[in-house]
């Protein structure tokens, strides 16, 4: 079955309680007052983040149809500055350090406007391979009146140049010096499926289809320090 097609419309996934829009808690503990919409709305991401199947409402959200949103990465529906801080909570969830986080996030819709939530990512594990998927639900915002249109204002989706993580940094500069995958998580402490999770959000992040375009593509970009061997990431693209 290609899982692209699918429109995930289950009430209530197996095994899992949908979080409730009164118990909310932030990345660090803190509560939000921010008023959401009652039910939230669900899709099923690989661990790789892309979207396998998603209820109508939550593709109406981003001015797209179930067909429309899946087979595409969820970091693609988001404002980058969403993706910079989401890029680490996900990355946590691959590498089995928790089991799930909410966190607040800015929301794409397909015309350009732009909207807050708050999404709850939960960890689903398969028995022997670790993390199968993940179950995802958005809270959106009550927009108050008259503040759509400023809210887009305020977070234009455009990126002046991408931001890395330290980690991705370092993963870059070591493709980048001819690193294999093996080398890479002996030297930084992280499993294979790790390096590969976040070498798949660069090649996302930057568009590149393959880890060879991913670096042409960071040349192309002037994120190398320019006649530095091994390669060096220049400060101003690292968080």
């Amino acid at each position: 079955m290609n899982t692209s097609s699918v429109v995930f419309a289950l009430e209530k996934p197996i095994g899992v309680d949908r979080p409730r829009p009164n118990d909310r808690m932030g990345s660090r503990g803190d509560s939000w007052n921010t008023p959401l919409l009652q039910q939230p709305l669900t899709s099923h991401v690989s661990p790789d983040l892309i979207i396998t199947a998603a209820e109508p409402d939550f593709a109406h959200q981003f001015g797209r149809t179930p067909a429309q949103t899946c087979g595409r990465s969820l970091l693609e529906l988001l404002h980058p500055l969403s993706v910079t801080v989401l890029s680490k909570r996900f990355a946590a969830l691959a590498e089995e350090r928790v089991n799930r986080f909410v966190e607040r996030v800015s929301g794409v819709e397909a015309s350009g406007r732009v909207f807050r939530g708050e999404l709850t990512a939960i960890a689903v594990k398969d028995t022997g391979t670790g993390l199968a998927g993940i179950i995802v639900f958005l809270h959106p915002d009550k927009p108050p009146p008259d503040t759509v249109e400023s809210a887009a204002k305020e977070e234009p989706a455009t990126d002046s140049h991408p931001q890395l993580s330290k980690i991705d940094a370092a993963i870059l500069e070591g493709i980048a010096a001819g690193a294999s995958t093996l080398q890479l998580a002996a030297r930084l402490y992280l499993s294979r499926q790790g390096v590969d999770y976040h070498v798949g959000l660069m090649l996302r992040r930057l568009q590149a289809p393959n880890r060879a375009a991913l670096v042409a593509r960071a040349h192309a970009l002037g994120m190398f320090r320019e006649g530095r061997w091994p390669p060096l990431i220049l400060p101003k693209f690292i968080e």
